[in-house]
């Protein structure tokens, strides 16, 4: 509990909730979704969590991913048990590229997706997030170099995908 106490600093108020929104909330909600179907409820939620303390934690931003975080698990337990044999619902993709330079992201996204969760969530926190290893392993509950172990895994993982999804060029 004394740790609890000394991990928090000023009143929550509606600077920093709109501060923590504006920056981070896209990514916060990348983040749920990779571990839930429902990222903005998830994220929603934690952000009225937030906003009902009585003092900001230290660390707002870690406190609102390891927020996220649980309720997303919790949330997916949830759909699970509702609806066990119903398969995740289809991710919003653009609907068309207009730059013919631009890269296609149909196949990113599937490397990203067919990466394991524990994978998945530390390469999302890690680019998107902009969390550090030291972050990332407090909020999954593992060492600085396991998280840095799984993100060099999950670049591995993608990187072969890729390559076998691109024709070579003659």
């Amino acid at each position: 509990m004394s740790e609890q106490r000394e991990d928090r600093t000023e009143a929550v108020g509606p600077e920093l909730l709109g501060r923590m929104i504006d920056r981070h909330g896209p990514a916060l909600r990348l983040y749920a979704g990779q571990l839930c179907d429902c990222p903005d409820d998830v994220v929603q939620d934690a952000l009225v969590e937030l906003a009902r303390c009585q003092v900001a934690p230290r660390h707002p931003l870690a406190w609102l991913y390891r927020a996220v975080r649980f309720r997303a698990m919790s949330a997916r337990r949830s759909a699970k048990r509702r609806k066990r044999y119903e398969t995740e619902s289809a991710r919003q993709r653009p609907a068309s590229v207009t730059d013919p330079g631009a890269v296609d992201a149909q196949p990113v996204t599937a490397a990203l997706e067919s990466l394991p969760t524990r994978q998945r969530e530390v390469v999302v926190a890690h680019i998107w997030g902009g969390l550090t290893f030291d972050q990332i392993g407090r909020l999954v509950g593992t060492s600085a170099s396991t998280a840095h172990r799984r993100f060099k895994a999950a670049l591995s993982a993608i990187r072969e995908k890729l390559v076998q999804s691109c024709p070579e060029k003659s």
